[in-house]
């Protein structure tokens, strides 16, 4: 099973109750909430991660990482915060460290905080961006412009297929390419 499902809310989670899978992220939750939905999916069966920096009233500490092991006893966490996941690894919890690429001094600065804090697994955002570059073109009134870890004419290509007007690259083979010009 490929999809590790990531709910926002107990509606999300009703729908997940039916399904083959028994691992979720919990997103967006209040730590008002965080002990009845914990209870109530852990009563259901399911490993649960938490993503820590979506957690609204907490703060994304190691200490509050303490608590909420001690309390909470998550299979595991997700954050972007590279101290947390080396605390987290300490104390056993399974780790997911959530990057952004958005270009290649992005890519440089999470290989490194990668290896520094030596997570579990890697969640690498955004996943889709021709999908994105479309969704953009289709709700606001601006011309997309897409940039970021374009090396590849077939990236320019995708990109431009999805309704970009322009590409930006620092790959100068490409900014000489006859398929590539100015309209």
């Amino acid at each position: 099973m490929n999809i590790l499902p990531a709910i926002r809310s107990m509606k999300d989670f009703e729908k997940l109750i039916g399904s083959r899978y028994r691992s979720c992220v919990v997103l967006d939750m209040h730590i008002g909430h965080l002990e009845s939905h914990l209870t109530t999916i852990k009563k259901h069966g399911f490993d649960v991660y938490l993503h820590l920096d979506l957690i609204k009233g907490l703060s994304v500490d190691t200490a509050s990482l303490e608590f909420i092991h001690q309390k909470y006893k998550p299979t595991g966490i997700v954050t972007t915060r590279g101290r947390v996941i080396k605390k987290a690894n300490q104390l056993g919890m399974e780790t997911i460290l959530r990057v952004f690429v958005i270009d290649s001094s992005a890519i440089e600065k999470s290989i490194e905080l990668i290896k520094q804090s030596e997570p579990k697994l890697i969640e690498i955002l955004p996943g889709v961006v021709p999908k994105v570059i479309h969704l953009f073109k289709q709700e606001v009134d601006a011309e997309v412009i897409a940039g970021g870890l374009i090396e590849t004419q077939s990236e320019v290509d995708d990109a431009i297929a999805a309704g970009a007007k322009y590409v930006t690259t620092s790959n100068t083979e490409l900014w000489f390419s006859p398929d590539n010009h100015l309209s």
